[in-house]
C-alpha cells in the first residue's frame, strides 16, 4: 500500500507522531517538495530524524511518469510532502491511480498553512472563499505573460464578502515569491484591468508559518508591500468585510491600522 503522509509547515518536526511511526516502519519513502516546502530544514536533518533514507521526487516523476508507485504493489510506500497530505490536486490524482492499480492507500494529515493563517492571523475560517496562487510572470515571444487568475479569484470572493488565501508561486530557477513582489505583480494588475478591485484594499501577509519566530503584518497593499517579511515561505491574505473581532485580531495581532476597527 501507498501511505501519504504531511510533514507539516516548517522543519522536520511539525510531523505528526503517527507519520514518524508510519516513515520508520514502511520499506520505501518517497518525498517531494515543490508543491510546497519545508524551508526549516534539509533534507539531510529530515534523514537523520526520521531514521530514513528519502528519496525526493521531481515534479516529473510525480504527475508525468511515476512509474515508482508500481512499488506499492508489493511493498509498503509512504508519499511524504508537505503541509497536510491530500491538499494539493495532484496528491489526489496519486491516489486515484494507485486505486485503479489495485493498491491500498491511508492519509497521515498533518498541520497546513490553509488552517494556519487563521490561528496567525485572526480571520476566521468560515469566511474564507476560493484560495488562488500568483505565479511568477513569464516571458513568451518577447512578451512579459502575467496570470489574472487571482485578480479574478479576489474579485469574487469579494462580491460574495469572502477572504482569499494567496499562495505565493515556488519555481524552481526563481525561487520563492515575495510578498514585495506578489502586491507589485497584483497592483499592476489593477492598473491594467482599471475595476477597482484592489484600490484601498487591506491586505495580511504571513512568513514562515510554523517557525517559532513566524512574522505576521496588516496594512493596505501599498503600504504592505514594503514591508520586509524576512525569509520565505510568504503567503498573502486579501480579506473581505471585517467581523468586529477580526478587526480586532487584525489590529492588535497584526499592526493593522487602528482605523479599521472604526
Amino acid at each position: 500500500m501507498i501511505t501519504f503522509i504531511g510533514l507539516g509547515l516548517y522543519d522536520e518536526k511539525d510531523d505528526t507522531n503517527k507519520g514518524l511511526e508510519a516513515i520508520r516502519q514502511d520499506d520505501v519513502v518517497y518525498a517531494e517538495f515543490y508543491t510546497s516546502h519545508l524551508v526549516g530544514t534539509t533534507i539531510e536533518k529530515m534523514e537523520e530524524f526520521y531514521e530514513r533514507k528519502l528519496t525526493v521526487l521531481t515534479r516529473e516523476d510525480v504527475e508525468q511518469n511515476p512509474s515508482w508507485l508500481s512499488e506499492a504493489k508489493e511493498k509498503n510506500v509512504a508519499f511524504l510532502s508537505g503541509g497536510d497530505a491530500m491538499v494539493a490536486t495532484t496528491h489526489i490524482d496519486l491516489r486515484l491511480r494507485a486505486v485503479d492499480m489495485g493498491i491500498g492507500t491511508a492519509i497521515i494529515h498533518a498541520p497546513s498553512i490553509s488552517s494556519a493563517v487563521s490561528g496567525l492571523s485572526g480571520l476566521q475560517n468560515y469566511r474564507f472563499g476560493k484560495s488562488t496562487t500568483i505565479p511568477f510572470p513569464y516571458t513568451r515571444r518577447d512578451k512579459t505573460v502575467v496570470s489574472e487568475a487571482p485578480y479574478d479569484t479576489i474579485k469574487m470572493n469579494k462580491r460574495n464578502d469572502l477572504h482569499t488565501l494567496v499562495f505565493l508561486d515556488i519555481d524552481r530557477e526563481k525561487g520563492f515569491m515575495e510578498i514585495g513582489k506578489a502586491i507589485e505583480v497584483l497592483l499592476e494588475m489593477e492598473e491594467r484591468r482599471g475595476e477597482g478591485v484592489l484600490l484601498n484594499t487591506l491586505a495580511v501577509g504571513i512568513a514562515r508559518a510554523g517557525s517559532d519566530s513566524p512574522a505576521v503584518h496588516s496594512d493596505y497593499l501599498e503600504g504592505l508591500k514594503e514591508y520586509d517579511f524576512g525569509a520565505p515561505l510568504h503567503v498573502l491574505i486579501i480579506p473581505a468585510s471585517l467581523h468586529f473581532i477580526e478587526a480586532e485580531a487584525l489590529v492588535k495581532l497584526c499592526g493593522a491600522p487602528p482605523e479599521i476597527m472604526k
